[in-house]
């Protein structure tokens, strides 16, 4: 059985414990959780924003011009 270079899918078990490891060097045990916390907020303002079908107020007042000012 032949197996390719380059994997594509989900990564496994052994994957997974290496990027957790990683993360824990580069953030520390302790800022780990707070992390987590506003990745997970992040995601749901994300989600409730595609959600939400009113649309934004844009500021465009600054694009119109008076006719009677001089540029």
């Amino acid at each position: 059985m032949t197996t390719s270079l380059i994997a594509i899918g989900m990564p496994g078990l052994p994957e997974m414990l290496i990027i957790g490891g990683i993360f824990i060097l580069f953030f520390g045990a302790n800022k780990l959780p707070g992390l987590a916390k506003s990745i997970g907020k992040s995601a749901n303002e994300f989600k409730k924003g595609l959600k939400d079908d009113t649309p934004l107020d844009s500021d465009d007042d600054d694009d119109i011009v008076d006719e009677d000012s001089e540029l």
